[in-house]
């Protein structure tokens, strides 16, 4: 095989090594954030697992709250009845006695639905609380880890980049260049091999001419097609396909 295209096809090797491990690399912060995600969810279905307990039993004191300024009204007009010498007076006065005692009634009722809401808030922020504890645990666990794959892949990129910015030296300056700018816009196949009588990046059929190029391995050769480097081994199957 031509000595350039030998050093090339390494180089692209190590570009492909390269581009695997930056997106390995890209990958690791939306893996982080959406590990941080779950754990940010379960915290808040927590608080506000939380705030609906506070708001139970802020309603709850406030009903309470109600009962006493009705008991009040009660001892209140209960103390009239005993001043009053009118029997009209003292009719009113039980009336709005009977008033306020319904109205206690009807409070107490509230206030038991509201401590078996409680009852159920009370459960529900129980298990959230230990799904935000295990999530949390969880998440720290897979952030952590994230980190050390985080930490592997920049010292295995830097490497790989060191390493090819060696291979690169040691290609010959013009078929570097072209081999840098087939990379920006064909992506990590610049150089590929021929099946059938076809490019092994664009797979349009190669003219006869070009072919007989490759064997001869005299100089780089490109699609005509792509613009893609093309390289032969014997392993290969030239024959068009069917």
């Amino acid at each position: 095989m031509l000595d350039a295209l030998e050093k090339l096809l390494i180089l692209q090797d190590r570009d492909r090594n390269i581009l695997r491990s930056q997106a390995e690399l890209a990958s690791i912060a939306p893996q982080r954030e959406r590990a941080q995600g779950r754990a940010s969810s379960s915290q808040q279905a927590l608080d506000a697992a939380k705030l609906r307990a506070k708001q139970v039993e802020s309603d709850k004191k406030k009903l309470e709250l109600d009962v006493e300024a009705l008991k009040e009204r009660i001892s209140k007009y209960s103390l009239q009845q005993f001043q009053t010498k009118k029997n009209e007076e003292y009719r009113a006065l039980a009336h709005e006695i009977e008033t306020c005692k319904g109205g206690i009634s009807k409070i107490e009722d509230q206030i038991l639905e509201l401590m078996e809401q409680a009852d159920g808030v009370a459960k529900e922020v129980a298990t959230t609380t230990k799904t935000a504890a295990s999530a949390k645990k969880d998440v720290e666990a897979e952030v952590a880890e994230l980190g050390k794959r985080e930490e592997n892949f920049q010292q295995r990129l830097a490497e790989l980049q060191s390493n090819r910015a060696e291979l690169a030296t040691a290609v010959e300056e013009g078929a570097l260049a072209r081999y840098e700018r087939l990379l920006k816009s064909k992506g990590e196949n610049v150089i590929v091999g021929i099946q059938h009588s076809a490019c092994g990046g664009c797979h349009m059929r190669l003219p006869t001419q070009v072919m007989v190029a490759c064997q001869s391995q005299s100089e780089l050769n490109a699609c005509p097609h792509c613009g893609r480097i093309l390289y032969f081994t014997r392993d290969m199957e030239l024959a068009a396909a069917e």
